[in-house]
């Protein structure tokens, strides 16, 4: 069996950890996950590894980025079988700080995201959401100091937002974007999906397949706003609470009128019983 990665809990020893590396002039990319792994984090792994010779994910439920009434407490934390699927795929370290090590008592400091970070969409329905993002995500940039970031298109606004700051902040390191991956029927994967019930999973397709119908219809020439009107109503009828359905420009989220407008993403969001679920599709 290939070795554990490194599991590493302090700054100090993630730092002593990745300092040969850098000695040798390796290039190191980091998967931040919130742990829960499934297929599209090993993807964003394995993208990686395409890109640089050393591979950093790090394991962290960062609590600044959910409200009270969200499922903070309840997130699933699989560390255990996580630690098992990155050995098999040779991760060389696994950063995992405790919460005291990243908001140490006395921390005072936040990012605060404005362009795509206020663009109507997840900031609407959850205003803390991308101020506890920005601000982790910073962190850890400037603790692992990687060459390269991979982040699934799933959590399409984050992109944005986190590519944006890392331009903006001078942070030095290279934001990759990598597609959805997806179940057979076209469900993105997320590790919310466990949520689910068995009734709620035969559901939930709905949302890519009205993405896709959606972006063929719009490709064809069909009226936007007509578009985006039949869809949140087809994906009510099926069960769902709608938080958006929106065609945005694909680099600044900001709302189009036309496909002239474009690049254009398609993104929702959308309740099933209890668990939330995000989708998006380009144009």
């Amino acid at each position: 069996m290939a070795d554990r990665p490194k599991i590493l809990r302090t700054v100090s020893s993630l730092r002593r950890a990745l300092e040969p590396y850098r000695r040798a002039r390796q290039a190191i990319a980091l998967i931040p996950t919130m742990g829960a792994l499934h297929e599209g984090h090993l993807k964003l792994v394995r993208e990686a590894r395409k890109r640089a010779r050393r591979v950093v994910v790090s394991i962290f439920v960062n609590p600044t980025q959910f409200a009270p009434h969200e499922d903070f407490g309840s997130y699933p934390r699989t560390f255990e079988a996580d630690i098992k699927e990155l050995t098999a795929l040779k991760v060389d370290a696994v950063w995992a700080p405790t919460p005291a090590a990243m908001y140490p008592e006395g921390f005072a400091t936040r990012i605060a995201p404005e362009g795509a970070a206020l663009a109507g969409l997840e900031d609407k329905f959850r205003p803390h959401f991308f101020g506890g993002v920005a601000t982790v995500v910073t962190k850890l940039f400037t603790q692992v100091r990687p060459d390269f970031a991979m982040f699934g298109q799933k959590d399409y606004q984050q992109l944005r937002v986190v590519t944006q700051m890392a331009s903006d902040l001078d942070l030095g390191v290279k934001v990759i974007g990598v597609p959805t991956v997806r179940e057979k029927d076209g469900l993105a994967l997320s590790s919310r999906n466990v949520y689910l019930s068995e009734a709620e999973r035969a559901v939930a397709p709905t949302l890519s397949r009205v993405l896709k119908a959606s972006a063929a219809r719009i490709k064809r020439g069909e009226p936007i706003e007509m578009v985006m009107e039949e869809g949140a109503s087809e994906i009510a009828h099926a069960g769902f609470k709608l938080d958006y359905l929106e065609a945005r420009h694909a680099l600044t989220l900001k709302p189009i009128a036309s496909i002239k407008d474009g690049p254009i993403r398609l993104l929702v969001a959308a309740k099933i019983g209890k668990t939330r679920l995000i989708d998006n599709l380009g144009v």
